[in-house]
């Protein structure tokens, strides 16, 4: 596999303590957000692309009205069943699918919504197209990306914990792949690029992460992420004050325990767009 590959696997056990540790620490507000941005529009049928374990699903399912119908697709598997394990309010239709390549046809949706998952695009232009052809006339895609690592205190202690751990080849997961699309002007070039001509309008979306213990992020970074995959490949056995846990992960999580800060900060970055078929095309961008 491709680093562009290991990046996106979510598999099974990962998708759990994703569910379990990284929604509640860091998602839950932003999804809760990113529903409520719809709440007032007309709509009959939303798409949500990347869905991972279902953190704004069951956000869209709870405040949108019953007879909008709502299909959550991902890449990966796991993620999905835990989605419909965990459940929404009402039914969702739960599909695997690929953003480069969604398996529905033209203008099929009034709304595409992708919660903090474009950073794994590979062919981010590619998808953005794929969104804006599933689009019906007057359709609106929302979505939204993480800031700088650096304004998003508990994935930069992680990454700085590790590659105090792992100087010789730190892993980079967090900063090159989460954290690694929120320049604006690149992103407009991909919308446009895609065909969406509206010109973006920013605005910033701060939220406040806490946990009852640093345990909790280090453990979701370290084994709810592909971050993970990362770790793993490692080789060596880093002493950790005295401390042996059985697997790399698990000294890194550890580590970053002992390395965190409290009470940290987060920033998204979100972006709505309609295409330019629309006849009330604009872009707002919402972090």
């Amino acid at each position: 596999m491709t680093r562009n590959d290991t990046d996106k696997v979510f598999d099974g056990s990962i998708a759990q303590l994703y569910d379990t540790h990284l929604v509640p620490l860091i998602f839950e507000p932003y999804a809760h957000d990113l529903a409520l941005r719809w709440v007032l529009r007309p709509l009959a049928q939303v798409l949500e692309v990347a869905a991972g374990t279902g953190v704004a699903t069951r956000a869209l399912a709870a405040a949108l009205p019953e007879h909008v119908a709502i299909t959550a697709t991902d890449l990966n598997q796991p993620m999905l069943d835990r989605a419909a394990e965990v459940g929404t309010a009402r039914p969702v239709q739960w599909r695997q699918a690929d953003a480069m390549n969604l398996p529905f046809n033209d203008e099929s949706f009034d709304a595409v919504v992708c919660r903090f998952s474009v950073m794994f695009f590979a062919d981010k232009p590619r998808a953005f197209a794929q969104v804006r052809r599933v689009l019906r006339a007057g359709g609106l895609f929302l979505f939204n990306v993480w800031d700088r690592i650096e304004d998003n205190e508990f994935a930069d202690v992680v990454t700085t914990a590790l590659a105090e751990l792992f100087p010789a080849d730190p892993p980079r997961f967090l900063a090159r792949t989460p954290h690694g699309y929120h320049d604006r002007e690149l992103i407009a070039l991909d919308l446009a690029g895609a065909g969406f001509t509206a010109t973006p309008d920013i605005v910033t979306l701060a939220a406040r992460s806490r946990a009852e213990s640093a345990l909790i992020p280090a453990l979701a970074y370290c084994h709810g992420t592909p971050l993970r995959n990362e770790i793993e490949a490692r080789g060596g056995r880093p002493a950790l004050r005295g401390h042996a846990p059985r697997r790399r992960s698990d000294r890194a999580a550890l580590w970053s325990c002992q390395r965190r800060r409290q009470d940290p900060g987060a920033r998204g970055l979100g972006c709505e767009v309609a295409p330019d078929r629309s006849p009330h095309a604009s872009a707002r961008w919402a972090q």
